[in-house]
């Protein structure tokens, strides 16, 4: 790949041409991805710079074709020629395919279900840029996550359903289906709450047992996590009994790693929480009797080093899980609710919540409104098991 950079003329050739462009800044009313904003919006959005990047990103192996990454656009054939010529290391290219642009309706918020199936229309679900998204890993994890509720839906089982605390894929879909989505929607990793949880190290921990429940992951991969977990857990509690000494071998490693001797007797486990430490250090005065993977290794530091920050998220997961644990009547009429905001009772009856937890993550829901729709849930539990 090579980098190179516009330049004055470059940006005079944008500027004088923006009026041809269609999704130049203030020409369309469609709101355009925010991560990855059009070489038009790049230079009237941020005038004062000299130069942006253009990386030359080869096509393969077998041809000449060259992708320009970071010039989206979509002014006309004539202008991107211009535009890319006034580069000296482009000054003689060739176009092989103009870049474009593509303006798409979408599905509101409140007409999916968590399931992504459509509220009119039953047994039509949807996935990727129909929901208002952009992004290639986002457009995949929902046609994996409508295509299970589809399979499911025609073999009469429930929906499945993901907690923002269990995977992304969670997250996302939570965030489409309580949020109004207003610009493409990326799915960015400072958008989960409980991010510490939802490490890319313990995913498949996490939801190769929910794959092998509903039928994508096989017996010999289940087995496999499982054995995994197991050995994990293993570790830690070995760790928890066993004992570092002072001792000349033990003052030489750690110095050798550039730590302090240590004073006392101390467990493993509490030795790797210490700044620096490592388990290769454990490894050489008190090895597990089994072969523990890298993998496995590095779980068990992660594990103990974070086991504060760990349970402190667990704490909040399972304060939330009681609101979504809390089931809303699909039909309940908001207009029955005393005390909900107007904004909020518009806001539900338009998303119509599974749970409690989703009601609380919608626009124009406050903390008030949540507490007035738990009374009212609690008043219609009790009257509807007197009655």
């Amino acid at each position: 790949c090579y980098l190179v950079h516009t330049n004055s003329a470059t940006h005079r050739a944008i500027r004088d041409n923006l009026h041809r462009s269609p999704i130049a800044p203030g020409t369309s009313g469609a709101s355009g991805p925010r991560y990855c904003p059009s070489i038009e919006e790049k230079i009237v959005r941020f005038a004062h710079k000299e130069s942006h990047q253009f990386f030359l990103e080869p096509e393969g192996w077998a041809t000449g074709e060259v992708y320009v990454q970071g010039c989206f656009t979509a002014l006309p054939f004539d202008v991107q020629r211009s535009l890319l010529r006034t580069i000296p290391a482009l000054a003689e290219v060739e176009i092989m395919r103009p870049g474009y642009a593509v303006e798409y309706d979408y599905v509101p918020s409140h007409q999916l279900k968590y399931s992504l199936e459509t509220r009119h229309i039953h047994g039509l679900f949807h996935a990727g840029q129909i929901n208002g998204t952009s992004g290639y890993e986002e457009a995949a994890g929902q046609g994996l996550w409508a295509g299970i509720n589809a399979a499911r839906y025609v073999r009469d089982q429930a929906p499945l359903e993901l907690g923002r605390d269990e995977a992304y894929l969670g997250v996302m879909v939570d965030d489409l289906i309580a949020k109004e989505i207003t610009e493409p929607y990326r799915l960015m990793t400072s958008r989960a709450e409980y991010r510490l949880l939802l490490r890319q190290g313990n995913a498949d921990l996490r939801l190769t047992p929910l794959g092998y429940r509903v039928g994508l992951a096989t017996e010999a991969r289940y087995q496999a996590a499982a054995a995994k977990k197991e050995a994990i857990e293993a570790e830690v509690r070995r760790l928890e009994k066993t004992i570092l000494r002072p001792s000349p071998e033990l003052d030489a490693l750690l110095s050798e790693y550039g730590l302090e001797p240590i004073r006392a007797p101390i467990s493993a486990r509490h030795f790797l929480r210490r700044p620096g430490a490592r388990y290769q250090i454990i490894q050489a005065v008190a090895p597990s009797d089994q072969p523990l993977s890298d993998e496995v290794i590095e779980q068990v530091g992660i594990r103990i080093r974070y086991e504060g920050y760990i349970r402190r998220q667990q704490r909040q997961v399972a304060r939330m899980r009681r609101l979504e644990g809390r089931r809303i009547p699909e039909q309940l009429d908001y207009d029955d609710v005393i005390g909900l905001s107007n904004e909020a009772r518009e806001s539900l009856s338009r998303h119509r919540p599974a749970t409690v937890g989703q009601a609380s993550r919608i626009q124009g829901v406050n903390p008030a409104d949540i507490s007035v729709l738990l009374v009212h849930l609690e008043r219609r539990s009790r009257s509807s098991g007197s009655g």
